[in-house]
């Protein structure tokens, strides 16, 4: 019988393919910008008249080049988004297959993406269509027991980004802004005397063509209009792929709840972990009516199904065989190991930390008062109580007029 643990380390597949999908978009779009800025470079020995329709030409090139970026980007991800829509329904159900006795298994039910789902996703803005309400759609068709039923295109259309928008507006947004950006930085400089190279040197940094490395390093090494628009790019991608990843994951856990019939809420056990985040981890909802991932952008937090093995009338894994990933990131701060009790919470794992790793977490401000609150509440809930009712981190001074005596 197997284990959840499959489906924690999902979460790390997911966050390396995010990285592969957001470097590539990246990546074009600074060869974009690295090509206006060697045009831009040409101008200088031409005369006024000339020059100014130069600059106008290649403002005006790049205003379009971007402009097409924005629109293959949409497609381009969309394709990413539908084929990770469809391997993630099929990994879920396998690994709920696998987490049952074989006699049992062909209880589980399997989830058929439609062809448009992660287009919908992508490029269908929700507040102009009348979204068709998915929950009811599949307790429709758990109570004929399919073995597979349908995700429509017209269901997809409910996946935006944290702050409402789909991916085509998105990189609408931000071609728009990096394009006014560009000639904003170029007119200022030529009004102030500078050179094209160092306006060059503004707009791309020590950014060159084939720039090695990370999307962080490639974003770190960028300029004006490189480096946030880097940034924004692996923001955006990478929360739309957790968006479609636990989407389709909750789905999945929907069609079967005679096998589970709540999910529990897993943040990744690290300092750089949000506060909501960290408040929701092991927390455990039923379907449809609890909150879950994305909840801000470069969310990395994931669900996994709590299975009912009481009432399929089965023993469950002993615990030895439910461990969960310590972090999924490689970075000076995140905390390495072998893997951490199946239902350790965030707050049980940050009471075991280091001085240095709260603080980092918290403030250094808030770590005693965390300590004095774990001695009165339990970990657990003393990292749910830096958190208010709409999910903001408490300030120190909130904390005290709340807990006054603590």
């Amino acid at each position: 019988m197997s284990t959840p643990s499959e489906l924690y380390r999902n979460a790390i597949d997911l966050n390396r393919f995010s990285n592969s999908v957001a470097k590539r978009i990246a990546v074009t779009y600074n060869d974009l910008i690295l090509d206006a800025v060697d045009q831009l470079r040409g101008i200088d020995e031409l005369a006024a008249p000339a020059k100014a329709a130069r600059l106008r030409a290649i403002l005006a090139q790049l205003k379009r080049s971007l402009d097409g970026w924005a629109g293959t980007s949409t497609l381009a991800v969309a394709e990413d988004l539908q084929g990770l829509a469809e391997l993630q329904s099929e990994f879920v159900a396998n690994e709920l297959r696998r987490a049952l006795p074989i006699e049992l298994r062909s209880q589980i039910r399997s989830v058929q993406i439609s062809p448009q789902f992660a287009q919908s996703v992508a490029t269908v803005d929700p507040t102009a269509i009348n979204v068709v309400s998915l929950s009811d759609d599949l307790q429709a068709a758990v109570a004929g027991s399919p073995q597979t039923f349908q995700l429509t295109a017209a269901q997809g259309t409910t996946i935006t980004l944290p702050n409402g928008k789909v991916l085509q507006k998105s990189f609408r947004g931000l071609a728009e802004s990096q394009a006014d950006l560009f000639a904003k930085t170029v007119r200022n400089g030529l009004l102030t005397g500078e050179s094209t190279d160092e306006i060059a040197r503004q707009l791309k940094g020590r950014l060159r063509f084939g720039q090695p490395g990370s999307l962080r390093q490639i974003a770190q090494a960028g300029g004006q209009v490189t480096a946030v628009a880097n940034n924004q790019v692996n923001a955006m991608v990478r929360t739309s792929i957790n968006q479609v990843a636990n989407e389709t994951s909750q789905q999945v856990y929907k069609a079967n709840q005679d096998v589970t019939k709540r999910y529990r809420y897993v943040a990744t056990l690290d300092s750089r972990t949000s506060a909501i985040c960290r408040a929701l981890d092991g927390q455990e909802f039923d379907y449809g009516k609890g909150p879950t991932p994305p909840q801000h952008f470069n969310c990395r937090s994931t669900t996994v199904p709590v299975i009912d093995y009481k009432g399929l009338g089965i023993e469950p894994p002993p615990p030895s065989q439910l461990r969960r990933p310590n972090s999924a990131f490689k970075g000076a701060r995140a905390v390495r190991g072998e893997g951490v009790p199946d239902n350790e919470t965030y707050g049980q794992w940050l009471d075991k930390q280091s001085k240095a790793t709260k603080q980092d977490v918290l403030g250094k401000s808030k770590v005693p008062y965390f300590n004095r609150l774990v001695n009165k509440f339990g970990p657990t809930d003393a990292i749910r109580k830096f958190v208010s009712a709409d999910g903001s981190e408490l300030t120190l001074e909130q904390l005290k007029r709340r807990y006054p005596n603590d």
